[in-house]
């Protein structure tokens, strides 16, 4: 059963596209069900962490918004800190999930459970993950995942418990 989900950000949480005002500011634009999904997914018990290569004080707001606990940015090596993580959590790569987009995610996509990519995602990413969504990087991908792990967890009664 998977008990945490690790997001990447940029192509997964938003399109991946950057955008700079005149004065150098970033602005980012993320999906509201991927955003109602990560909340449900914690409500049931669950936890998420995102783990992006970007520094960004729009993606901490977002992450508090939502409740995310785990929060790792500037990161090189992410599968090095996804493996602390599950140890720090005392789980087991088989109770972990996580959706990467690009070459920075595969040390992180190689060693969990679950993987996912957006349909969007790199080809090289696409040939090695689990499962190449429907969905492109900030246009529902991380809702669908969190609806395919929900139905796998047999939780989906729960899920919508929470809102019906």
């Amino acid at each position: 059963m998977i008990k945490l989900i690790v997001l990447d950000v940029d192509g997964c949480l938003s399109d991946g596209k950057l955008t700079y005002d005149a004065n150098g500011i970033e602005s980012k634009s993320f999906n509201v069900k991927d955003g109602l999904g990560i909340t449900t997914w914690i409500k049931m018990g669950n936890d998420v962490a995102i783990i992006t290569g970007r520094e960004s004080k729009i993606v901490k707001k977002r992450a508090e918004e939502l409740g995310i606990k785990y929060l790792f940015q500037g990161v090189r090596n992410k599968g090095e800190v996804l493996a602390q993580l599950v140890l720090d959590l005392e789980l087991h790569f088989d109770e972990v999930a996580a959706i990467g987009d690009d070459l920075n995610d595969y040390h992180m996509l190689h060693k969990v459970g679950r993987s996912f990519t957006p349909n969007d995602g790199v080809v090289d990413i696409k040939n090695m993950v689990d499962h190449v969504l429907l969905k492109n990087g900030g246009d529902g991908a991380v809702r669908e995942m969190i609806e395919i792990l929900v139905n796998e967890n047999d939780q989906k009664e729960k899920f919508l418990s929470l809102w019906l």
